[in-house]
């Protein structure tokens, strides 16, 4: 084996392409298929989308493990460890295993290069091969349509909310990156969108592709009773379902769109109602809207967006508190930051920022320059500058009382340094 540690391997997965990001499926095609002469035996579910693609993943696969079906997850990025990416019946996947994938695939790769996303989906499939798995949920990277995840065709394809991210690489514009969040559709497969303002992009590629596509508030729907919720599409409908354990009310949206997709499979995967409901019970993703209670709340969500951002600052607005939020940022350069900070002016009280020591890293330079431009000091709220997340953390801490929460978002990167350094710095 070319490495005996998983780390080992990973670090070198980071320098072995000439760029960290190169869509494209010809490359990755070929080394699969050096792997696995045969397509993929099992049920494929392809989720697609800017936001909620992560949660919609985790419930379709609580869903179809409360069903009985052996069932392989496929998502990133991870937050605290590289395993989370491949779960396998609800177990991430050992070191051992795959490092053993790692190698099957380096072995088959001859000298193709690949990117770490590209190897780690090679293995990812080649575990899941190996598996005898009833079905996968294999969440898209970036876009869609050049994606390596899109190698796989799947069986029905779900697309998320869609917003303006990632523009170097989609586009600049809802239309643009609907067309690529797209190309994870098939011809004579059916594919949902569970984005209620279907950009009209999706609309035309799913008609010139032959693709029936069910989308939110006509082919299916949902509404909300307050505690309970209920489901329908055409032909059937759920009454008194629970919330699911993930919060915020766009949940709701995700869970939507993941009963569609049950429904498309259900001739080759039933599910009863007593599995849709244990797994939107049971379903767990750390770091979207993740409240950790105690003296003074925490509320820990990877929002990187203004879309996301929009959703946490609702969720934040639906659940008052009675002391001060206090809000710990750090954001990827490439990000929109005005747009992401905008939406939650009127949620925060106080700011404290900070650099994101990372490849492609805002300071809290950046983040102070774009508050002020958004003319937050007419607010009087107070902004402090930080050299890292944990540092931010630790002031938010030092500063709350009890009833006050610390909201930390704006990256993955801001969420694994705060959720990793709260030992010691906020009460239980």
């Amino acid at each position: 084996m070319r490495f005996d540690s998983l780390q080992a391997w990973l670090d070198w997965q980071e320098t072995l392409h000439a760029s960290k990001i190169e869509l494209g499926l010809g490359r990755v095609a070929e080394v699969y298929h050096r792997l696995h002469e045969a397509a993929p035996p099992f049920c494929a579910i392809t989720v697609a989308g800017t936001n909620g693609k992560g949660s919609s993943a985790a419930m379709l696969a609580e869903i179809l493990r409360a069903a009985g079906y052996c069932t392989g997850l496929y998502s990133s990025p991870h937050l605290f460890r590289y395993n989370e990416r491949i779960r396998i019946d609800g177990e991430a996947a050992t070191d051992e295993s795959i490092c053993d994938a790692f190698e099957r695939v380096d072995q088959a790769r001859g000298d193709v290069t690949l990117t770490y996303f590209e190897f780690g989906t090679l293995a990812a499939l080649d575990l899941f091969m190996r598996e005898g798995l009833d079905v996968a949920v294999l969440e898209v990277g970036m876009g869609g349509r050049l994606d390596a995840v899109n190698i796989v065709d799947p069986d029905v394809a779900l697309i998320t909310a869609i917003g303006v991210d990632h523009t170097d690489w989609l586009g600049s514009d809802r239309e643009s990156i609907a067309r690529e969040k797209g190309g994870i559709m098939r011809p004579g497969c059916p594919a949902v969108c569970s984005d209620p303002h279907v950009p009209r992009a999706l609309e035309v590629l799913a008609a010139s592709s032959g693709t029936e596509l069910y989308q939110l508030g006509k082919e299916y729907g949902f509404s909300d009773a307050g505690r309970e919720w209920s489901w329908w599409c055409e032909d059937l409908r759920y009454e008194s379902l629970p919330h699911p354990a993930l919060r915020g009310a766009h949940q709701l949206q995700n869970a939507a769109g993941v009963l569609m997709a049950l429904k498309l499979v259900a001739g080759r995967l039933p599910v009863p109602r007593a599995a849709v409901r244990a797994g939107l019970l049971a379903v767990q993703l750390p770091g979207r809207f993740e409240v950790v209670s105690g003296e003074v709340t925490r509320v820990l969500d990877v929002a990187h967006n203004p879309d996301g951002a929009r959703a946490l600052a609702a969720a934040l607005a639906g659940w008052s508190v009675a002391g001060k939020t206090r809000a710990v940022v750090g954001v990827l350069a490439d990000k929109d930051i005005s747009g992401l900070l905008a939406p939650m002016l009127a949620q925060v009280d106080a700011w404290y920022l900070a650099d994101l020591n990372v490849a492609r890293g805002a300071s809290a330079d950046d983040l102070a320059h774009a508050l002020a431009a958004l003319d937050v000091e007419t607010l009087d709220t107070p902004v402090q500058c930080f050299p890292g997340p944990h540092s931010a953390l630790r002031a938010a801490a030092a500063d709350s009382d009890s009833g006050d929460r610390i909201v930390v978002f704006g990256s993955f990167h801001t969420v694994e340094a705060c959720a990793g350094s709260e030992a010691g710095i906020l009460p239980p």
